[in-house]
């Protein structure tokens, strides 16, 4: 039975590492909440209580990453505020644990927020020139990780989260004066998310670098208006007084190379 760990059990770590099980994978499962341990351990994952640090790693990290073979690490940046953590110096610190473990192939969950603020159609072709100190760390910790040749590593680059609890719309309604109500949405839902995950492993798909947005891309205005109809909330209202800027990322490699479907490709009928 291949083991995988998973560095970082949260909103997308704790359902995928749930589908793994189910795929008949053993699963190590990391998070930084000791309430959260039973939730793992409830699942049928094995529960590791482990806290990235810019100095140091706390946890029994050598016991998470113990007879696996896949690691996937799926820990965000965090901002608050104007301040940042360096993001990269905490991957940065996991990494010697990595290489004297049996790790040896590795997912690393990026954002295509390492493209920046462009006016463009981009894809894995494009030169990323991230313009938020959150995608600058992304983009430097992609580069630490793909130039170390003691593992295998699959960059894969999620477009805005989506799910039944999670939707920008939320956030949105009743706002107004919003900005670029002409500019295409890049979303991915969840259920895709941990799809593609999947078939990253089922086809052994590695060294890659996938952008993952749901090839589905209506106005800012256009959807939110309609999601927000959908849930019942206040309306969302933009400001036209100047031109829409925004990108559009294609998933062109995902359907190619990985053969995968979108099961979720119409984002109007999700919650």
């Amino acid at each position: 039975m291949t083991k995988i760990s998973i560095l970082g059990c949260g909103w997308l770590g704790l359902p995928l590492a749930k589908a793994l099980l189910g795929k008949g994978f053993s699963v190590n499962g990391s998070t930084t909440s000791v309430e959260k341990l039973s939730v793992l351990e409830n699942s049928g994952i094995n529960p590791f209580l482990i806290a990235l640090s810019e100095v140091k790693t706390d946890g029994n990290i050598v016991g998470f990453l113990e007879n696996s073979e896949i690691l996937i690490v799926d820990v965000p940046p965090k901002l608050r505020g104007s301040g940042t953590e360096n993001f990269v110096s905490k991957i940065r610190n996991v990494i010697p644990f990595i290489e004297k473990s049996s790790i040896n192939k590795l997912i690393f969950i990026s954002s295509t927020s390492v493209y920046g603020d462009t006016h463009a159609v981009v894809s894995e072709e494009t030169t990323p020139h991230p313009d938020t100190e959150s995608g600058k760390q992304l983009l430097e910790t992609e580069q630490l990780l793909q130039s170390n040749k003691n593992f295998k590593t699959t960059m894969l680059r999620f477009g805005g989260l989506i799910g039944l609890d999670r939707h920008p719309v939320k956030f949105l309604a009743g706002r107004e004066n919003l900005d670029n109500p002409e500019a295409p949405i890049n979303l991915i839902h969840q259920e895709d998310c941990i799809g593609i995950i999947l078939k990253i492993i089922e086809d052994n798909s590695w060294n890659e670098t996938f952008n993952a947005v749901t090839p589905s891309h209506p106005s800012r205005e256009r959807y939110y208006t309609q999601k927000a109809i959908r849930l019942n909330l206040a309306l969302p209202k933009f400001n036209h007084s100047a031109p829409s800027i925004g990108k559009i990322i294609l998933s062109d490699k995902v359907e190619t190379i990985l053969n995968y479907t979108f099961t979720k490709p119409n984002l109007y009928s999700e919650n």
